[in-house]
């Protein structure tokens, strides 16, 4: 009688590493894809923590076309488009003047959004993201970059730290109706 020890291993499928998405800078154009994407990457990261009615209020709101013109637009604010060689919008990050409950320094700027599917996650996309947000915010003079993070995102606050940010406070956050608690994470340039 053969044991599961001795049973043959089926040979292990590793995929190849996706290539790195190409970055550009998004334009007002970009507003719709921006929506879309970043829709779809709150739901995919929070399908499991948070109530469906607050994802879809959440994002009927958060990411709606408009939010996204408007930072397109704002002259102290700029956002970059992750996009496969077809096109297809995969990340992006948004850097606005700060909306934290922190005293800000003049210039400071927030990472107000670096969302990628997950597919596209673990590949690189994620840091050639936060280094284009990170090289933008020191074009612009600024002495520290800011951001939000979910408290319990536990791979987020991992990924940040070993970007230099540290914890400089908290707030809380409301998605839909539920308030959620975040940290506050600073780096300096």
């Amino acid at each position: 009688m053969r044991t599961s020890a001795s049973l043959p291993q089926a040979p292990r499928v590793t995929e190849p590493p996706l290539p790195l998405p190409n970055l550009r800078e998004a334009t007002p154009a970009d507003a719709d894809r921006l929506s879309l994407l970043g829709r779809s990457t709150f739901l995919e990261s929070y399908a499991h923590v948070l109530t469906g009615e607050d994802i879809l209020l959440h994002s009927q709101h958060q990411h709606a076309p408009a939010i996204y013109t408007a930072w397109l637009t704002h002259p102290e604010a700029a956002c970059c488009l992750a996009e496969t060689s077809t096109g297809a919008p995969v990340g992006y990050a948004v850097l606005c003047p700060p909306d934290l409950p922190v005293l800000p320094e003049p210039r400071d700027l927030e990472l107000k959004r670096i969302y990628m599917l997950h597919r596209f996650q673990g590949h690189g996309c994620g840091g050639a993201l936060l280094r284009w947000a990170m090289d933008r915010a020191r074009q612009l003079r600024a002495p520290r970059l800011l951001l939000g993070v979910y408290g319990q995102n536990h791979a987020a606050i991992s990924f940040y730290h070993r970007h230099g940010f540290e914890i400089i406070g908290t707030r809380q956050f409301l998605v839909g109706t539920t308030l959620h608690d975040d940290f506050v994470l600073s780096v300096r340039l």
